[in-house]
């Protein structure tokens, strides 16, 4: 099981990636279509293959994403920018 850390470190906002909006780290996917996604029904492996390369890691992050964001608790991320 991972830690809360190291599931947050998997979510990354860039300002030169979908306008800022939280993405899954290393790629251009935000994190609220993969939660869409899991809402409207889609399990896990249609996820993935729906969205590669998105891994079970990287669900569970943008699921403890929202789970903190739903808390109200503030979530602060790592703020990366393109070479």
């Amino acid at each position: 099981m991972n830690n809360p850390e190291s599931l947050l470190a998997r979510i990354s906002v860039d300002p030169h990636v979908q306008h800022s909006r939280p993405c899954v780290k290393g790629t251009r996917t935000p994190v609220h279509i993969i939660l869409e996604a899991i809402a409207m029904g889609m399990g896990i492996e249609e996820v993935k293959a729906e969205f590669p390369p998105i891994t079970d890691e990287d669900i569970r992050a943008c699921l403890l994403f929202a789970a903190l964001l739903a808390q109200e608790e503030e979530v602060l991320l790592a703020t990366s920018s393109a070479p």
